[in-house]
Parts: structure tokens; sequence; C-alpha cells
């Protein structure tokens, strides 16, 4: 398998270059998927502005305003590493409220956020319509098993050694969610060292 070295931003131009290419016709879902270290949400907000000045508006969702209130996603224990793999993720709320009304024939009206973890309550955010040939850039972890509808995914690989060496204490208990996931990606990136991506596969 050919692994290509990009620099930071040939990865941004690669990927903005693969959002645009999707049709104009109807809304793009783009999910960006890696482990906390892999800082996915800052790759997600490297794009926006780039697929914005091509004329398509973006919208910005992540999954961590989507958990389950914490009566749900703690009912067994704090440091459950099957719950955090399986049960965290709100997954009928993320579909409904984000992925579903951007279905083809779609409403392309999306609730940005749903859930507010740290202070367990809900959002008090308005539905936003996403306009024609809009893109939806969603990061999260652990998305990409889920059968999750997307137009695009993306995931950000890191190897066992170094998801472990750069996990922070307070996650370490995370580990073991880590070792059944088999993301279903459309592009997957090696991000051992973020400033030295490289791109599995062929860049087009």
């Amino acid at each position: 398998m050919k692994v290509v070295p990009l620099s930071p931003r040939a990865l941004v131009d690669e990927l903005v270059g693969r959002v645009d290419a999707l049709p104009r016709s109807t809304w793009a879902r783009v999910l960006l998927d890696g482990a906390p270290p892999t800082r996915p949400g800052e790759l997600a907000d490297r794009l926006v502005e780039p697929l914005r000045a091509l004329g398509r508006p973006v919208l910005r969702v992540s999954a961590d305003d989507f958990l389950r209130p914490a009566s749900v996603r703690l009912e067994h224990g704090h440091e459950d590493p099957d719950s955090f793999r399986d049960s965290w993720l709100d997954v009928g709320g993320l579909t409904r409220e984000v992925l579903g009304p951007l279905d083809p024939g779609g409403s392309g009206r999306v609730l940005p956020r749903l859930w507010n973890a740290a202070a367990d309550r809900a959002h008090r955010a308005d539905y936003v319509a996403l306009g024609p040939a809009g893109v939806l850039l969603l990061d999260g972890t652990l998305l990409l098993d889920r059968w999750l509808p997307a137009e695009l995914s993306v995931h950000l690989w890191l190897s066992p050694a170094a998801l472990e060496r750069q996990l922070p204490d307070a996650w370490r208990w995370t580990l073991p969610a880590y070792d059944s996931y088999e993301p279903r990606a459309d592009v997957t990136v090696r991000y051992d060292h973020p400033a030295r991506p490289a791109l599995v596969g062929t860049v087009d």
C-alpha cells in the first residue's frame, strides 16, 4: 500500500479538493475521525475557509456536543472503556438532528449542538439552514464503524504506540476502547506526527 508524505498545508489542499469534487446538487457530509491526540476538530476547522472560498457554505459540528446525559453515559462508572466505546455518543440524536436532515431531499435544517456534557444539560442552540452545495464538517472519535451516513469520511490514524504515548493521563483508561476499532474510511491519514502527515493510497 502506497503512503504519500504530505505537508500539513498539502493535506488541507488534498482534502478540500476531495470535498469540492463531491456533487453540488445536494449537501456533502464529511466526517473527520481520530483519537483525541489527533485533534480532528482542528483539521476540520482548517478546511472551513478554503471551502468557503470555493463557494461552498460550511457548517462545523462536533460529536462532543452530541454525547448522552451523564446518567446514561456514566451508568457503569466514570472510567468504563466499553461504555466510552459504545454508549457515550448519542448516535440517534446525531443522525436525527444533523446527518438525516442532509439526506437528499432533506430539510437542510441542522441542530449544531444538542447536549452540553460539561454542564450536563441541553444546549440552547437554534437550528441552522445549510445552503445549497453546503458542506457539513463533523469531527469526533470512534465515529467510523457506526454506519453514520456521509459522502466522505477521513480517519486520522495513530499507531498503537503513538496513541498510548500521546493520550493524556486522564484519558488512558479509554485505551482498550480503541483495540477493536476498525474504521471504515474513504481517506486514511497516518498522523503519528501531525507536522508530517502521510496519505494512505494515491494522491489524485
